[in-house]
């Protein structure tokens, strides 16, 4: 019996609503963890918007790839990981790419809210092209 997710089965999962960990190397370190909320379409790239001084960034544009772990946190348990190259860090545009995120994260009164308050914050956007997946549904069977 195998619990390995199909390809549409983990590109379903990491379309959901996940808060994901993002992984990344670090020099002379283990790897620099964070969450994050990212935008993902199936067959598309994975996005998401960081703060545009954030350490992340330079360990991201020195490593030039990035892993993301998304799992469920009931049973029955799932989990996607993947990682990949960056496609590109570009500047943000806060209502264009924070709005939908938060709304998708908080809800749209929340979220608008949100993207309110953080209104003056310099964000990039960074986008990554997956290439290599690991899934497990512990479910199956």
């Amino acid at each position: 019996m195998t619990f390995v997710m199909t390809k549409d089965e983990r590109e379903k999962f990491l379309s959901e609503l996940h808060v994901g960990v993002i992984g990344v190397a670090a020099l002379g370190r283990g790897p620099y963890l964070f969450p994050v909320w990212y935008s993902y379409k199936p067959g598309g790239d994975i996005t998401f918007l960081t703060n545009k001084g954030a350490k992340k960034v330079d360990l991201i544009k020195d490593s030039g790839r990035f892993s993301l772990l998304v799992q469920s946190e009931a049973p029955p348990y799932k989990f996607v990981s993947l990682e990949g190259p960056i496609v590109s860090i570009t500047e943000a545009d806060h209502q264009r790419d924070l709005a939908p995120l938060a709304q998708r994260y908080l809800g749209k009164e929340q979220g608008d809210a949100y993207v309110e308050q953080t209104a003056g914050d310099e964000e990039l956007l960074i986008r990554m092209r997956p290439e290599r997946w690991s899934s497990a549904d512990y479910g199956k069977g």
